[in-house]
């Protein structure tokens, strides 16, 4: 028997790491790491020892011979990543670490006095970076959020129906109660503190921001009601306290999604899939009352290319594959679709839609009432959002094509991209949506450095933040050495009472708990495993009423 990497792998190697045989492929030290879908087990080297589940932070590996359902196909996945390709020889046995002296790869001088670095963001990027400093140096560390409860996109950018996911969130959350860390909730730079107050408190700042804004197609009709960006429809279904319950409406019948990636399927997904299924999730309260109220019947989603090169990830498409009750579709009136899909070789993302059905589909008729299901619709762009008080169509042309086709729809969803923006104080690239760098260090900021999206740009999932962060701390530990981090003139004690001046929303790690301790007894009121306070007012009357009941 052999173990099985499935859907929910976040690419983060931990299980790399904990592997005694090396049968887990590409690692940190090869060349794809970073470039594959996720990672896979060699099924003949694999040694069955189960290291590897137990390490994994998102539950995504199982015994083969367990594998149920829709993860059935994960059994061949992970053998056909080898097919064409020879694994470096497995380890001689189970025990290959040489016991001696622990060594660390990025390290202080063992008479370094303490470093105080600040951190900017508490999603994955910034908390891979604060969980390096921590574990391989004595630095003290603020975690800084502009809201009131930490997480980022964790919190609000994973599906609700993909919980699995969401275990990496727990597993950086324990460094929230580290004794090094303090926790700065609620505090937004440039608006509460500057960029230069808070070097002015640190050694060093790592801004790990991500990018917050989305891509716009640059068509008439774009602004009408009916026309939002899967950052707001995210937002709205993970109660992000800056997106109200009004900000989405999933009345129409059918509903068009531009783009073909991850976060385009997230959002087809849980506009048509039943909202039974989403009650057992942390969906927001308002998001699940209005989708039981009347569920979308029909998702297309749009392409520009074919389905060979289509951005989402395999194990993405397995899942809409078998979606309980919601049929999957290929638009096939382009004849290059059904061709790529049958010409494709085995394991390429467009030989997965070998067994889905085709038709081409007429645009102009309402969507059964009694079907509900999602349409590939390959080689196309959106032209026009067309509408007078709100989007009523779309108007889509096919790759090459002069003629243009209406597609009847009440809501239109652009889901082509996140975007960053600038940060008073940080020097930007308008053209990337990036803060220039040097391997993390911010060009003419010295003690300024980057992690994550606004480092990179918007690729890659959660775990390409652990060896983005690996390289930002690198450089600044080297910079540190080398006696190139400014010295701060602040103490802990002045960014106190300098954040509680400024912030009337002030958050620490006690009141973080009593957020979290509310929303799950929220949950078990509910039989969910949370229901997420969905405003800034109530996250912080949660923190504060918490704080006093423990003080008391």
């Amino acid at each position: 028997m052999t173990y099985a990497i499935t859907q929910t792998c976040c690419n983060d190697a931990t299980c790399v790491a904990v592997c005694p045989v090396n049968c887990i492929h590409p690692t940190p030290e090869e060349p794809d790491f970073g470039t594959t879908e996720m990672l896979y087990i060699d099924p003949k080297s694999c040694i069955d020892c189960g290291a590897c589940a137990d390490a994994c932070p998102v539950d995504a590996i199982f015994p083969a011979d367990r594998l149920t359902g829709r993860l059935r196909e994960y059994e061949a996945i992970n053998a056909q990543y080898y097919a064409d390709r020879t694994p470096p020889p497995a380890k001689a046995s189970p025990t290959f670490h040489t016991w001696g002296e622990p060594a660390f790869r990025r390290s202080l001088p063992s008479d370094f006095a303490p470093l105080r670095i600040a951190v900017v963001g508490t999603g994955p990027a910034g908390m891979y970076a604060a969980e390096d400093l921590l574990l391989h140096t004595n630095a003290e560390v603020t975690l800084i959020d502009r809201l009131p409860v930490a997480g980022g996109l964790i919190r609000y950018g994973v599906a609700p129906d993909h919980p699995a996911t969401k275990g990496a969130g727990e597993t950086l959350a324990r460094f929230h109660a580290h004794p090094r860390v303090k926790l700065r909730l609620g505090v937004e730079i440039g608006r509460d503190v500057t960029v230069e107050e808070l070097a002015a408190h640190h050694d060093a700042v790592i801004y790990a921001v991500g990018a917050p804004a989305d891509r716009r197609l640059g068509i008439p009709g774009e602004d009408l009601p009916g026309s939002v960006s899967a950052t707001s429809v995210v937002s709205w279904y993970n109660a992000h306290p800056e997106t109200g319950p009004d900000a989405v409406d999933p009345s129409a019948g059918r509903v068009v999604v531009v783009g073909n990636g991850n976060v385009a399927l997230d959002v087809a997904r849980v506009l048509v899939m039943d909202p039974g299924s989403l009650a057992a999730t942390d969906i927001a309260d308002h998001a699940l009352a209005a989708l039981r109220g009347t569920r979308v019947r029909e998702v297309v989603l749009l392409g520009r290319r074919g389905p060979g090169h289509a951005a989402y990830t395999s194990s993405e498409l397995l899942a809409l594959k078998h979606l309980p009750g919601v049929e999957l579709l290929v638009d096939d009136r382009d004849p290059r679709t059904g061709e790529a899909i049958d010409t494709a070789a085995p394991g390429d993302k467009a030989a997965l839609l070998r067994d889905v059905p085709r038709e081409t589909v007429d645009w102009t008729r309402e969507p059964a009432p009694d079907r509900h299901r999602i349409v590939l619709r390959f080689h196309s762009a959106p032209v026009e959002a067309v509408g007078t008080e709100r989007v009523r169509a779309v108007r889509v042309t096919e790759d090459g094509s002069p003629t243009a086709t209406e597609i009847e729809a009440g809501l239109l969803v652009r889901a082509i991209g996140y975007r960053g923006v600038r940060l008073a104080g940080l020097p930007f690239d308008e053209a990337t949506g990036t803060v220039p760098h040097e391997a993390g260090r911010v060009s003419g900021l010295p003690g300024g450095y980057v992690v994550g999206w606004i480092k990179r740009g918007p690729t890659g999932g959660i775990g390409a933040n652990r060896a983005c962060a690996e390289e930002t701390v690198g450089t600044l530990l080297a910079d540190a050495v080398a006696g190139a981090l400014p010295s701060p003139a602040g103490t802990p004690q002045a960014f106190r009472k300098l954040v509680r001046s400024r912030s009337t929303g002030l958050v620490d790690a006690r009141g973080l708990a009593a957020i979290d301790r509310a929303e799950r007894a929220r949950g078990r009121d509910a039989g969910r495993p949370r229901v997420k306070l969905a405003t800034v007012p109530e996250l912080v009357a949660a923190a504060r009423a918490g704080r006093w009941r423990h003080l008391v």
